[in-house]
């Protein structure tokens, strides 16, 4: 015969009322953690008691029940209950829901109190987000949702937005299949294709950090601290459409900004607006680009303007402030750190004192007539405008007899233009930048690099052997020496008395981040400086070189030499035609290292990192490898070597950083080969990785190659 299952009683649930409550002592909580009395007094308030309160008989000493009940789990419900009763919100009569314990049963008041806290599973994150969500779906908004449930605003916009990621992803991380950090990193966007693009991707690579995440998705996007960004501003960017991705989880310094050909029209018209304005100047032309290359003013003459003075107005502003100024750093000159008050007004009257240093500059109105000036954006987003350069086309030709010419013939030497009025009409000419050559590789050989990059490279060591030419006056005296010997000795002798000169070497390839490499940024300060100090004239000018200290007339002379620099690589005619023969770009090379060795160059020091955008996404794979496997051994190029062309730059980008790796063509030729060094090492490359059939074979015994292709 079966034995019959014993039948399980549970305790009977009854009102109590409040004031026939007490503490129980066997509660095991006693450290305060979770929602605070405060707010769960408020939450009770607003949506009652949703669980009922486990209490027992109080028994006198003889066993008997006193009437009152002891609360061994629930005691921070009571405690709430409690605070609701002294502010009057609740009466002491007030029947609480509660489950009634037999005294007499065999588990202790410390057990349950315990089962009732450990026995609870805590609500899965994913869940709490669809639950936001869908009460933002019943209608309410995010901060009456962060009210309901005591949370800043902040955190219900973040588990909002983790819910609006991809339900295949949010299905991966229901299954333990990718951390919370990894699914915050996709909430920079809102495109579930790309998350999901970006997630599988990730599957055949062994980095899957948030932050690769975070790069992958907004790798089309520009930093809301791009100058055109800045310029343009956000409101105006998003008031036209475009869409700003944010990550509501870390310092994002304002976003990105998706859409770039919008922003890349938005600042081109705000550009084109302001050119408007400054044609009421009377320039002949005014060009207009977001960015200018680097030296493409060097070949016209500037005007010599005169900076207005200040008005009275400005000058007993400008003294104020300066007074302002002194007694706040003489009154805290001794304190360890500045009072924020302090310090915030310092930064304003700082900003305020730097507005009026940029001084208008007069210029006369028959030189404003024949120059123009060029309207782009500086490096802080704001307008540039840099005024007074005549092109030589528009210079004012002379007669024999120093006569101005006629009208007739300055209307046909400026071609079928309209015929001359009062007023010029300005014309406004709004640039473009220059796309790269594609790269169209996938063949697993090595090729030489291009050419139109191998110039670039060599534009970056030209201009940073002249840096460290300028700061070498004694190789520079050499060099300057050793070319007039060349002339004097093995040449014919000039026609003039001395036809020793310099002639300044231009860059007609050059990359988009040679204007601002810390070279250009050295060779212009340098230029500028010694611009302002020299006289205007020829005698002015022989007189005070005559006079000048040594130390600085070899210092002058090796800037002036440092422009003559030319370590550029182009492709040699073959056939005898005008332009430099091949054997003259070899000889040109070969000199270039003579002086970089003679000065130290270091194109490392001199700030030359490789990048995705002016070496490694200008190349072939085999390339990148190379380019890794050289720098950081076999093992680091194996972990990339299956990766798209993109994704491949962008690691190799990471690898490289810090290693001190260059190109060939950055490279001196008698340089040591930087493959026998690697700077580091790597872990073996993973299994899953090691077996991938599709991933690119690693080139072997490399030959050596041409710098560029024929």
């Amino acid at each position: 015969m079966a034995k019959a299952v014993q039948k399980i009683t549970l305790s009977t649930s009854r009102d109590v009322p409040f004031n026939k409550l007490v503490l129980s002592q066997s509660n095991v909580r006693r450290l305060k953690a979770g929602v605070s009395i405060e707010d769960l007094a408020e939450d009770i308030a607003r949506r009652g008691l949703l669980q009922s309160l486990n209490v027992r008989p109080v028994l006198d000493t003889e066993g008997a029940e006193t009437g009152m009940f002891e609360i061994p789990a629930g005691g921070r419900r009571y405690r709430a209950l409690e605070r609701l009763v002294k502010q009057k919100r609740l009466s002491k009569m007030a029947p609480v829901p509660c489950i009634v314990r037999d005294p007499g049963v065999e588990v202790s008041a410390e057990e349950d109190s315990l089962a009732e806290n450990v026995q609870r599973v805590a609500l899965h994150p994913l869940d709490q987000f669809r639950a936001f969500k869908t009460l933002r779906d019943q209608g309410a908004g995010e901060e009456e949702i962060a009210a309901r449930f005591f949370v800043a605003p902040s955190v219900v916009k973040q588990r909002l937005r983790l819910a609006a990621v991809s339900e295949k992803l949010l299905h991966v991380y229901a299954e333990d299949g990718m951390t919370l950090e990894q699914l915050m990193a996709f909430t920079v966007t809102t495109d579930h294709a790309r998350q999901e693009e970006v997630w599988e991707a990730l599957q055949q690579s062994y980095n899957k950090e948030p932050y690769l995440i975070r790069r992958q998705l907004t790798e089309s996007a520009v930093r809301a601290s791009d100058r055109r960004a800045r310029f343009v501003g956000l409101e105006v960017y998003e008031a036209a459409g475009g869409v700003v991705l944010r990550d509501l989880f870390e310092d994002d310094n304002g976003g990105w900004l998706e859409d770039l050909a919008l922003l890349d029209r938005l600042a081109t018209e705000k550009l084109a607006a302001d050119a408007q304005k400054i044609a009421g100047e009377g320039w002949k032309w005014i060009e207009v680009a977001v960015d200018f290359r680097y030296g493409h003013t060097s070949h016209l003459r500037q005007l010599d303007g005169v900076t207005l003075e200040f008005t009275p107005d400005e000058q007993v502003t400008f003294d104020a402030l300066t007074a302002e100024y002194d007694r706040l750093e003489a009154e805290y000159e001794g304190a360890d750190e500045l009072p924020d008050e302090a310090g915030a007004r310092l930064a304003e009257i700082e900003t305020a004192l730097a507005a009026f240093e940029n001084r208008p500059v007069h210029y006369e109105s028959a030189e404003v007539a024949c120059a123009g000036a060029f309207v782009s954006i500086d490096a802080d987003g704001h307008l540039a405008v840099d005024r007074g350069y005549v092109r030589p086309e528009d210079e004012p030709s002379t007669q024999a007899d120093g006569d101005a010419p006629a009208e007739d013939e300055t209307r046909e030497a400026g071609g079928t233009g309209p015929a001359p009025s009062d007023v010029q009409r300005t014309v406004i000419t709004i640039g473009g930048g220059e796309s790269d050559d594609d790269d169209d590789g996938g063949d697993d050989a090595v090729k030489p690099l291009p050419e139109r990059l191998v110039s670039e490279l060599t534009a970056h060591r030209t201009l940073a052997l002249r840096d460290a030419m300028a700061n070498n006056p004694e190789v520079a005296l050499t060099a300057l020496l050793h070319k007039l010997c060349l002339d004097t000795f093995q040449h014919s002798a000039p026609g003039a008395c001395l036809e020793a000169s310099v002639r300044h070497v231009f860059f007609p390839v050059q990359a988009a981040d040679l204007k601002n490499s810390p070279s250009a940024k050295a060779v212009a300060d340098r230029h500028e400086a010694w611009k302002a100090e020299l006289p205007k004239g020829d005698e002015a000018l022989w007189d005070w070189l005559a006079v000048l200290d040594d130390t600085r007339r070899v210092a002058l002379l090796a800037h002036c030499v440092s422009f003559g620099i030319n370590a550029l690589y182009e492709k040699g005619d073959r056939y005898g035609g005008p332009g430099v023969s091949a054997h003259g770009v070899q000889h040109r090379i070969a000199q270039a290292d003579r002086l970089a060795r003679a000065v130290g160059l270091d194109m490392v020091e001199a700030g030359w990192r490789p990048t995705v955008d002016n070496y490694l996404g200008r190349v072939t794979k085999p390339r990148i490898l190379e380019a890794v496997r050289e720098a950081k051994g076999e093992p680091a190029a194996q972990l990339i070597d299956h990766l798209k062309k993109a994704e491949m730059a962008k690691e190799a980008e990471r690898l490289l950083d810090s290693t001190g790796w260059l190109p060939e063509p950055l490279r001196l030729a008698d340089s040591g080969d930087v493959s026998d060094t690697p700077t580091d090492t790597v872990e073996e490359l993973p299994a899953f990785l090691a077996d991938d059939e599709e991933q690119d074979a690693p080139s072997e015994g490399v030959v050596p190659h041409p710098i560029a292709a024929d």
